[in-house]
Parts: structure tokens; sequence; C-alpha cells
């Protein structure tokens, strides 16, 4: 099996990016895996400027594009790989954690995370409660019939962290990333219209594989643990942790160090 990790971290890394992606190499190298950290922009989607609903700042200061659909990219090496893993430059790697690729069932296409599931915080179950029903409210996603839930909201999936096997290729109906992205049906989340105005590829990504008709599988939680959201004595449980917050870390995250012993 054929195996690639992708991470995008365009621009400046800060010293929380270089040593998450720095145990990511790692992880790479102990697992046999290929690994890709794309550091330009490659895809440049820019929303339409006379219909989006995103501040100006949010594009014109990454040159008019924006940054958050990049990692898309990975799409294009399907051709070369069995399976592929989309990982954050946010994400920190547990030394010794053990082969993603083997949790994704064969017969799936796509995996990932869901934060309802995860073992969260009051607070942030509060706040994934609200952003529910702000993105997902009046999309029509007919695998979430019925899974609405008053506590918890939609089964949304964290989009930090994913995994596809080659099957998800066949969805993508051989567009490129920039075609895959440029989707008519996906203009309003690119365009930020309306309750997209901040969103990122999380939305569209969410609805695209669960109205699609592709197989979507959750993973456990410690693949994706959200630091400071999931419960503070469960962290240490996970493989990968995700410092997805910079504003409630030590330092914005740039005190590795103090960082480091929280988890």
């Amino acid at each position: 099996m054929k195996r690639l990790i992708y991470q995008v971290a365009v621009g400046a890394k800060s010293k929380l990016y270089q040593h998450c992606i720095e145990s990511v190499k790692a992880y790479c190298g102990m697992h046999d895996f290929d690994h890709i950290v794309q550091g330009v922009p490659k895809l440049r989607i820019k929303p339409d400027i006379f219909a989006t609903g995103r501040s100006k700042e949010s594009y014109e200061k990454h040159g008019g594009f924006l940054p958050i659909f990049e990692k898309e990219n990975a799409f294009s090496y399907f051709k070369d790989y069995d399976q592929i893993a989309i990982i954050d430059a946010d994400i920190w790697i547990r030394p010794g954690s053990s082969n993603i690729f083997l949790e994704i069932d064969a017969d799936a296409d796509f995996a990932g995370v869901v934060e309802s599931e995860m073992p969260i915080e009051p607070w942030y179950n509060q706040k994934i409660l609200g952003y529910s029903r702000m993105q997902y409210g009046t999309l029509k996603i007919p695998t979430w019939y019925g899974q609405y839930n008053d506590k918890t909201g939609f089964p949304f999936m964290n989009m930090g962290m994913m995994v596809m096997n080659n099957s998800f290729a066949k969805y993508l109906n051989d567009e490129t990333p920039e075609q895959f992205i440029r989707r008519s049906e996906f203009k309003k989340f690119v365009d930020g219209i309306g309750p997209y105005k901040w969103s990122t590829d999380q939305t569209l990504l969410n609805y695209w594989v669960n109205t699609c008709g592709m197989n979507v599988q959750r993973l456990d939680w410690k693949w994706n643990a959200l630091f400071t959201a999931v419960e503070s004595d469960k962290i240490k449980e996970a493989n990968f942790v995700h410092f997805f917050l910079k504003d409630k870390l030590p330092n914005k995250g740039e005190n590795v160090k103090e960082l480091m012993a929280k988890v």
C-alpha cells in the first residue's frame, strides 16, 4: 500500500507549526509513509469580490485568495497513492502512535472525527451546538436526517484531519482540485454568503461527503483531539492532538515546551 500524509503551511511557520510538522514527519518515517508539506499556494481560490460576505482582510492579506482551501490540492495525488490523509499543520502526533490508515475500513471512502463524539468540555459543547445550527441548519443533508441532537447539534466532522481510500477519487469526477472547489454548488461556501462568512473548507466538505453518496466512516476521537475542548484528563490518551484555538494556548502556541507538558 502506498500512503501519503499531506499538509499545508503557506507563509511563515510559527514555532507551533514547525513542532507539529516535525512530529508528523517522524510519524511518517516510522510507518514508511510519504510526507508532503505544501509551502506555497497553488490553488489560489478567490471569492467573488462582488458577492462575497467575507471581509476584505480575510483574502486581501493573502494576495486576494483564500488559503483555507489550499489543502484540497492533495486530491490531485490519488493517481499515485492507495490512501491519503490530510492533516492540519497545528496537529501534533504523539510519538509511537499506531498506523492511522489501518483505522479506515476497506469499504469506506472517507473517514474523520465527529466533534460532538469527543469527550468535550461543557463550554465547547455549547459552542458547537450554536455553530452546528448556523452552518448546517439550512442545508439539506439526507444522511443527517434524524441525527440532530438538541444537546450536540448535527454530527459534523472536524476536517483538520481526514483519511481517504483511493475509492474517494471517483467522486471528484476527474476534476482538478480547483475545478472541484469551483463547483457551482459550493459557491456560497467559497464566497462566504450569509452564515458561511467565516466558514473554512470544513462546511463545504461536511456537506459534500454526506450528500454525494460516498461511504463515510466515523473515527475514534483520539485521532483528532481538540486541545482545550476535550476534557483535560483525557487529552493524554489522544494519538493526534489538534491545537485549533491559538488564543487558548500558552503564548498562542509559541511556548512549545509548556504546551507539550500539558499533553
